[in-house]
């Protein structure tokens, strides 16, 4: 009977034998550190003559180029994660940088110090040198260009870094787990840069500059280091006035309409800036015409007021977009407006630059910049008026402008304008989240929020049919006054609101006057702004001034 049974117990033990074989050799498998190596191309995926950038340890789909042992990276990646003052005119292949008191410039022949250019031009586009982005940007840059794998770490964050020294000889692996390929090795004592921490394996950059991962045991202790910028950063200094401002408007369309200067001023308290409506664009050349007067300027110091003459670009004539995208045009345009200052002997310009194309941003923006430059060289003031801030205006760059021009102005009105649908200039909330949002790229000493003298008369027609009437503080008095209409306050707006039924539909009136502008200007206190703008002088009744002047 034994011997019947013995093969099948030889057989049942190599089946043993066998299972215990294949466990074994799966457990043996699976934590057996893999020895397969692994390359940097695995890494940074390169192509021949290019850079791979790192931006804050993280590896960027833009490459850079290698030529002649320079490093050059595309303007647009520069603008956008680094530094957007690089200003390339795409169609003069200038490249412009403003700093304050000085406009550089550079084309495809402007050498570095090294001898290499400073820009590499192609039907592409420009790049630009690291020296040169480096010179003018506050980051820090760690090169590897030896071999065939080249690369570039840029951090521009300053924020603390990890840390920590190898406790013991370690492999480097392309992905955290010990079957992942070996990178490359680290030897005991080296110290690694700890970019993400994880259970048992941490992220690091190894001192030749490769990213991989390593065991946590293998790793000591982990010091925080707060890096150190070295940067000296261009200090933008202001000509401002040494109080609040108090400003107004000053339509003028002609050269006679100056003479109304004394009418217009005798109605008004506690105002210190007067802004004149003198020069308009009136093509894509930088033309334009002046109604700048002499006589004027001395009437507006002998009363104590400081002018800045307005610029528009209101003209069906002007494509900003076109006028301002060419570097030659904008310095024909500054450098006339500074002779023109000159002459006239004013203080200031207020830029009034309104429905810009998207596309127009870069180029206004330069353009401020640029300004700036010259009213900083020439003691002139800059104020830049702006809409209330929203999705569709971004691209007018308040932070920008917050920091290289005197004053930024909300235009805190046209809530409800022409065309739209009927309701207030001006209300309250609009106003305050007008300020706020400014406020948030923008700092409080140069935040001037303008408010409305006028209103609007809306007719809405019973086949639903809208339409407005601007009409001045004083002019919408007479209208209620003549048409005996009972206002009612509106908590919620900050306003008067009336109605008015006439023939074959109705019409209403949000009224701006002495209370509603009482809390507009509380708001500017509250805020502690710069100050206040009106839009426009011969609006207003003589007793609305006590409320902007602050005398209630």
């Amino acid at each position: 009977m034994i011997k019947k049974l013995l093969p099948m117990f030889i057989a049942i033990g190599l089946i043993i034998l066998v299972i215990a074989g294949y466990m074994g050799y799966r457990v043996i498998e699976r934590y057996t550190p893999s020895r397969e190596w692994t390359t940097a191309e695995a890494v940074f995926g390169m192509e021949e003559d290019t850079v791979a950038v790192v931006l804050n340890e993280e590896l960027s789909e833009t490459r850079g180029m290698y030529l002649d042992g320079e490093i050059y990276l595309p303007v647009e990646w520069v603008n956008e994660n680094l530094n957007k003052r690089f200003y390339w005119d795409q169609q003069e292949k200038i490249l412009s940088y403003a700093l304050p008191t000085e406009v550089l410039y550079a084309d495809s022949t402007t050498q570095g110090s090294g001898g290499k250019p400073l820009l590499w031009v192609t039907d592409e586009g420009v790049s630009l040198s690291l020296g040169l982005i480096a010179a003018y940007t506050d980051m820090e840059t760690e090169i590897f260009d030896q071999g065939e794998i080249k690369r570039v770490f840029i951090n521009n964050t300053w924020e603390p870094e990890l840390w920590a020294a190898v406790s013991k000889d370690s492999a480097v692996r392309f992905r955290g787990g010990i079957k992942s390929p070996i990178l490359t090795t680290a030897e005991k004592g080296v110290s690694l840069k700890v970019l993400e921490q994880m259970d048992n394996w941490s992220k690091v950059r190894t001192p030749d500059g490769l990213i991989g991962y390593v065991q946590n045991s293998k790793l000591g202790d982990v010091e925080e280091i707060v890096p150190q910028s070295n940067f000296a950063a261009p200090e933008y200094t202001r000509t401002a006035l040494d109080e609040k401002v108090c400003m107004a408007w000053h339509q003028v369309t002609t050269k006679e309409a100056n003479s109304t200067f004394d009418e217009y001023y005798a109605n008004t308290r506690g105002l210190n800036v007067i802004s004149p409506t003198w020069f308009a664009l009136t093509d894509n050349e930088g033309n334009y015409t002046c109604l700048a007067d002499q006589e004027y300027v001395r009437k507006a110091h002998d009363a104590g007021l400081q002018v800045w003459a307005l610029i528009d670009n209101f003209s069906e004539n002007v494509q900003s977009e076109v006028l301002l995208a060419r570097t030659s045009v904008r310095k024909k345009l500054i450098e006339s407006l500074m002779e023109d200052a000159e002459t006239y002997g004013f203080d200031g310009y207020n830029l009034d630059f309104e429905s810009l194309k998207e596309s127009a941003g870069p180029h206004y923006v330069q353009f401020i910049r640029e300004m700036s430059v010259a009213c900083r060289n020439n003691g002139l003031v800059l104020s830049v008026d702006n809409y209330v801030p929203a999705a569709y205006n971004q691209f007018y760059d308040r932070h920008e402008q917050g920091i290289v021009a005197d004053y930024v102005i909300i235009m805190g009105y046209d809530e409800h304008y022409a065309g739209g649908d009927p309701g207030s200039v001006a209300s309250l909330d609009y106003v305050k989240n007008g300020i706020e949002g400014t406020l948030k790229d923008v700092p409080k000493e140069k935040v001037i929020n303008a408010v409305p003298l006028y209103t609007r008369i809306w007719t809405e027609k019973e086949d639903g049919t809208v339409t407005s009437e601007a009409a001045g503080i004083s002019k919408a008095q007479q209208w209620i006054e003549d048409n005996q209409i009972e206002l009612y306050w509106q908590d919620s707006l900050g306003q008067y609101f009336g109605e008015l039924g006439i023939e074959g539909g109705s019409q209403y009136l949000w009224m701006e006057e002495a209370r509603s502008l009482g809390l507009k200007m509380d708001l500017i206190k509250e805020y502690d702004l710069a100050g206040v703008a009106c839009w426009k002088l011969g609006l207003e009744p003589e007793d609305i001034w006590d409320v902007i002047a602050g005398n209630e």
